[in-house]
């Protein structure tokens, strides 16, 4: 399948993931740039994060699978998503355990 976007992925000097940009036809993303903190430190995010927009994509699916064009292939689409969605959520739950989700923390 061919890619309908183009994307960029920043990295610091040490090598962390920061930010980034993705385009393609009707979409535009920012990824978020830095840790938000934690506690008194936190901070608004400033661009999007991966769950936000597989939640977003799954969203789109579950709307289709309420229309006419309801299909297994919906249905097991949404299925995977939502398995994404609990393996990411699981991810944020080790980090908040090992105090670290909010930085740059591993």
């Amino acid at each position: 399948m061919q890619q309908r976007f183009q994307a960029t992925n920043d990295v610091t000097p040490e090598g962390n993931p920061d930010g980034g940009t993705v385009q393609g036809t009707g979409i535009q993303i920012r990824w978020q740039r830095g840790p938000i903190g934690r506690g008194e430190e936190r901070q608004e995010p400033n661009g999007a994060f991966v769950e936000d927009v597989i939640a977003i994509a799954k969203q789109r699916i579950e709307h289709y699978q309420e229309s006419r064009f309801a299909c297994d292939e919906n249905a097991l689409a949404i299925a995977h998503l939502d398995a994404a969605l609990l393996v990411l959520h699981e991810r944020t739950a080790k980090r908040e355990e090992r105090g670290v989700e909010g930085t740059w923390g591993v």
